[in-house]
């Protein structure tokens, strides 16, 4: 017998799920839509914002520019994570708040601080990671298949040549 298959419900457990879909308060898609899209586009708003200024005003090269906004972007959420106001925002955004720099910054400064008990190499260090780990692999292994498809796709051009 396989471990994936669903387990049987008794008669019991399928009265009280249907007891208790019954009571539960429905759910405000779109509400929750319409915010998660407020606040996603408010944090690529605010890195727009501070791309720019780095270009304009700090006189940054464009690829340069574009480093220095994403490292503000993880330094304000590592920031807002540490006083407690990412997780209001997060509350009250839902999805919007894990828009990939942000979200992820949070997801490792929230672990950290939550695990600095525990000290730094097995608390902080080792703790860190607990969501991000799965992100990075992932990531990489798209990465990976996503440049093994372009290389046999695109042979010509393997190496960045010109």
């Amino acid at each position: 017998m396989a471990n994936n298959q669903k387990k049987k419900l008794t008669p019991v457990q399928q009265e009280y799920q249907k007891l208790a879909k019954k009571h539960e308060p429905p759910r405000p898609v779109f509400k929750n839509c319409l915010r998660a899209f407020i606040a996603g586009g408010g944090v690529c708003i605010v890195g727009q914002m501070l791309q720019d200024m780095y270009l304009k005003w700090v006189g940054l090269p464009e690829d340069q520019a574009s480093t220095a906004t994403v490292a503000s972007l993880i330094l304000l959420s590592v920031i807002f994570t540490s006083l407690g106001v990412y997780d209001k925002f997060g509350q009250w955004a839902g999805a919007g708040s894990a828009v990939p720099v942000t979200g992820f910054a949070n997801s490792m400064a929230s672990a950290a601080i939550e695990h600095r008990s525990e000290g730094m190499v097995l608390g902080v260090g080792g703790k860190m990671f607990k969501l991000a780990g799965s992100v990075i692999v992932f990531g990489t292994v798209a990465a990976v298949i996503i440049a093994l498809l372009h290389l046999f796709f695109n042979p010509n051009i393997a190496g960045g040549g010109s």
